[in-house]
């Protein structure tokens, strides 16, 4: 049986819900938007650790910093407050952890100076974007583990393939998330140790090759260091990140913003980011300037501090 792996089978689809384990309500603005804010950790449709219910719940399944599985329900309940509940060993760190998932770190002042660059600079298309998204936050999970190994699946492939392989290992070496119902098909990534056992052929089953796996295997041997980046200054946090081999300056942006709350994390080296900034910063018309990083952080470079925020706004 592979590690990770649950040997019993999950409940009839009809058994009730379990009671959680801890409960929150979290006052929130009125413009808050709970579904855009946590967005950023979804990877593709059909990802097996986040799921949208029709009554607007959503619910994670989540790897905590000390490897404790846990479920969370975020429900939307009145224009100013979200109601979470929790389930499983990491129940009370998630709830600990809540204001931050949510956002809510992300401050008043930060996103008005955001908007005063943004007004600043003149660009219709971001006014536009930032009109249209006001309810956004950036995130902060403070699961470094969780957003890491879904980045370097997508290194050097395309989305759709690193989602495939990321739902294909997490639904076979992962855990039903604890206290979801059974026909939502919740699931709880494997822990560092997990991930490490996933024998070679099962890489290459899912579609993963050697450079991808021998980096998620490295990071696995360090991932108690790795969370330990949540609590340091963020250039030394990146720094630190980056040290794993096969981990490069893209992976540790795309893992700052989502576990860190970093605005200011650019993805240099994706494949789409200079195009769709250059284009939208940049003379759309102008053939004669390379659309490529250098450019693409010359046009970024009076957002300093919030070019994530950029980034995210002209991506929607």
């Amino acid at each position: 049986m592979p590690p990770g792996r649950s040997s019993s089978q999950p409940p009839a689809a009809d058994e009730p819900e379990a009671e959680p384990e801890a409960t929150a309500t979290t006052p929130v603005h009125p413009t808050y938007d709970l579904t855009a804010s946590l967005t950023a950790l979804r990877r593709g449709a059909g990802d097996p650790t986040f799921r949208r219910t029709p009554d607007g719940s959503l619910w994670l399944g989540c790897r905590t910093p000390a490897g404790d599985a846990g479920t969370l329900r975020l429900r939307r309940t009145t224009p100013e407050t979200v109601d979470t509940e929790a389930w499983g060993p990491g129940a009370l760190w998630l709830l600990k952890t809540l204001p931050d998932l949510l956002g809510l770190a992300d401050t008043d002042e930060a996103r008005a100076e955001f908007a005063e660059l943004v007004a600043a600079q003149g660009n219709p298309q971001l006014i536009q974007s930032l009109r249209r998204n006001r309810g956004l936050r950036v995130i902060r999970s403070g699961r470094v583990w969780d957003s890491l190994v879904p980045a370097v699946l997508e290194q050097r492939v395309t989305v759709q393939e690193a989602h495939r392989a990321y739902h294909t290992l997490v639904r076979r070496y992962g855990i039903p998330a604890p206290g979801a119902p059974a026909d939502l098909r919740l699931h709880v990534s494997p822990a560092p140790r997990e991930w490490a056992l996933i024998p070679s052929w099962e890489w290459i089953r899912a579609g993963v090759d050697g450079k991808r796996s021998r980096a998620i295997l490295s990071a696995a041997r360090v991932a108690s260091r790795l969370e330990e980046t949540v609590g340091m200054e963020r250039d030394e946090a990146a720094r630190r990140i980056r040290t794993v081999p096969g981990i490069g300056v893209w992976t540790a942006a795309e893992v700052m913003h989502r576990a860190h709350g970093d605005a200011d994390a650019v993805s240099v080296g994706d494949l789409h980011l200079p195009r769709i900034v250059c284009g939208a910063l940049g003379d759309p018309m102008n053939t004669t300037t390379k659309w490529n990083d250098d450019r693409m952080l010359e046009l970024l470079e009076p957002y300093r501090g919030h070019r994530y925020r950029v980034s995210a706004l002209l991506y929607r």
